[in-house]
């Protein structure tokens, strides 16, 4: 069979690179082309684009790059065309994705979508687009479930991609990792700020305001397999910190304690079992409207899904390096670290065992036998 599979960001390029690996289990002759990063590179298949060339972090970032945009999806059309897919597979980033599923199923493609769009978190609207465009939905939070349901859509819970990720890593030595990148022995607190430009330049230089506060800790940068060191050093500077490139997993790994930037990273800390402060800050264009049409109590994914505050966030006005200082020192304190590890157990039993990426790629076969 032909795929084509179209997944922005890095955690859309971790989650498409595992769905391959599952259709290549079931079928090692499949024929795929996809929109993604190096990890999907690294499985097979034909790159078409890479995850980098369209990077735009919120709303005015998005329009001043509309144009661009516009002609990647013009392209991708074109590729499609050219291709003549089985199945269309979309995962994740609503924005491109949904524009291109309108046209795919006008031309009589079908549309699988693995990971939904957060329509849950604003713009419900979109679940009739998505209804209209989309063939089968795999979702990966449990709640999403009910949620279509109440739009008499009828998805497929497959459980959380990553689980497996997480479970089927090669497990770090941690003396060796803290030799090869000069860590010392201190307890790690690794700092997470995003892997867009946008959002680095925003988080980080608040995050390392705080090293010289905790001298008896050691703070490292996890950097992002869509950024080079040198746009990291323009923000470090002459601070002696240390810096861990592309291996996120790894430090998470060996962390005491993490400073992450809201995204999907807060559930991987989580699942890591690392006490986290969750952060985020947008421009203030973009805070603005997104204040006006988001509609969740929460914006990390542990709280979303424990549907309560396990973490804590500090959002835009309340990112600042005195409230990061209180609330860092809350999660390195002995008490609330036991009573959180309980709660993260709990997070881990609701998102399901392993096989996700699995279950996806079974059921989108299952539908052309």
């Amino acid at each position: 069979m032909k795929y084509y599979i179209i997944a922005g960001e890095a955690s859309g390029d971790l989650h498409g690179s595992n769905l391959m690996k599952a259709l290549y289990k079931q079928e090692d002759k499949a024929d795929i082309r996809f929109w993604g990063g190096d990890l999907m590179s690294t499985v097979g298949g034909t790159l078409v684009k890479h995850f980098k060339e369209r990077a735009f972090m919120g709303f005015v970032e998005v329009f001043m790059n509309l144009n661009k945009i516009l002609r990647m999806i013009s392209f991708c059309k074109k590729d499609i065309l050219n291709f003549q897919p089985d199945v269309l597979i979309f995962i994740d980033n609503s924005g491109f994705n949904l524009r291109v599923a309108k046209w795919a199923k006008s031309q009589g493609f079908r549309t699988t979508y693995y990971i939904s769009p957060q329509v849950w978190a604003s713009r419900a609207n979109r679940v009739e687009k998505i209804k209209k465009y989309i063939d089968e939905m795999y979702v990966i939070l449990p709640f999403e479930k009910e949620f279509y349901k109440k739009y008499n859509f009828d998805v497929t819970f497959v459980g959380h991609p990553l689980i497996d990720a997480i479970a089927d890593r090669k497990q770090v030595e941690e003396i060796k990792f803290r030799n090869e990148h000069q860590l010392g022995d201190k307890p790690i607190v690794a700092l997470l700020p995003g892997s867009r430009k946008q959002e680095i330049t925003k988080m980080l230089s608040v995050m390392l305001s705080l090293v010289d506060d905790f001298s008896d800790y050691q703070f490292v940068i996890a950097g992002a397999p869509s950024q080079n060191f040198s746009f990291y050093n323009t923000i470090i500077g002459s601070k002696n910190i240390c810096f861990v490139d592309n291996r996120t997993y790894d430090l998470l790994s060996i962390s005491h304690a993490a400073l992450v930037t809201s995204g999907t990273a807060t559930l991987e800390t989580a699942l890591f079992k690392v006490p986290q402060v969750v952060c985020y800050k947008a421009s203030l264009i973009s805070y603005q409207i997104a204040k006006r049409i988001i509609t969740l109590r929460f914006i990390s994914l542990v709280n979303l899904i424990m549907d309560k505050e396990v973490v804590k966030e500090l959002i835009q006005h309340d990112f600042t390096k005195k409230n990061l200082i209180k609330e860092l020192n809350i999660i390195l304190d002995v008490n609330h670290r036991a009573s959180l590890f309980e709660t993260y157990n709990e997070l881990e039993q609701i998102l399901g065992g392993k096989g996700a990426s699995e279950n996806t790629a079974l059921s989108i076969l299952s539908n052309f036998k």
